[in-house]
């Protein structure tokens, strides 16, 4: 057996890079993994039909992570269909980075919709679905704890209150048997931040291992956390970026 086997995950924004590569392991892992995207079809579709020519089991959900109503429709949706849920990872996010003065309101209140509104509205859509053993992972940045360099106060600011957040849940939770974790990735090599992007070797000399990670390296991580394995691991912050923080 494998360690997911029989378990319904539920991965926001799994249509590419770091996402992907979750519901790809998860579903590698035995999970029946549910993933959502905003646009592209054509893409979610492809990596549904991708995971299920290996053997797996992935369904796809158009929600925007910032509409609350259409995210907690498609945490209710995944249950029902599925007949449980038991792993939630909240991985949808973007960054709009730039000089502070310049940052809009609107700026600030889409980061904010969709880095933390949405991980608080998925979390507690998820959690009247869940039981005992159930998961919540969340995605946030090792940005979160160390800001190397201007124009990413907004998005650090964003990523920050998931700490806090990880761990006041994890005592909420923690009586139902449900843990609590995020992950904290450094650079990684996706097309939002590709390893050989304008700004690949200014980030690679903060890292004390001067190379990009790769999304299966969080993904692997995200797997351990939901796995029986990961079971003790409540309330914390795993910071995977190469060293940069050290």
């Amino acid at each position: 057996m494998s360690s997911l086997d029989g378990k319904v995950a539920l991965v926001t924004g799994g249509s590419r890079g770091i996402g992907a590569a979750i519901v790809r392991r998860l579903a590698r892992d035995g999970a029946t993994v549910a993933f959502t995207y905003v646009s592209s079809p054509d893409k979610a579709q492809a990596l549904v039909q991708e995971i299920e020519a290996a053997g797996g089991k992935a369904r796809a959900y158009q929600a925007d992570a910032a509409d609350t109503a259409a995210l907690q429709a498609a945490v209710d949706r995944v249950a029902a269909e599925s007949g449980r849920l038991d792993i939630l990872v909240n991985n949808a996010g973007i960054f709009l980075g730039g000089a502070f003065e310049d940052t809009t309101l609107e700026d600030f209140e889409r980061t904010m919709a969709v880095n933390v509104r949405a991980v608080f509205v998925a979390s507690q859509a998820a959690v009247r679905h869940m039981g005992d053993g159930g998961r919540i992972v969340s995605i946030g940045s090792c940005l979160a704890d160390r800001v190397p360099s201007a124009g990413m106060t907004l998005y650090s600011m964003s990523k920050s209150a998931l700490s806090a957040f990880t761990r006041g849940l994890a005592r909420d939770l923690g009586p139902r048997g449900i843990t609590v974790n995020v992950v904290q990735p450094g650079s990684t090599d996706t097309d939002m931040n590709p390893a050989d992007g304008a700004h690949a070797e200014e980030q690679r000399g903060r890292m004390a291992i001067k190379r990009y990670g790769d999304a299966s390296n969080i993904a692997g991580m995200v797997a351990w956390l939901a796995s029986e394995e990961g079971r003790f691991a409540n309330g914390a912050a795993f910071t995977i970026d190469g060293g940069a923080n050290a």
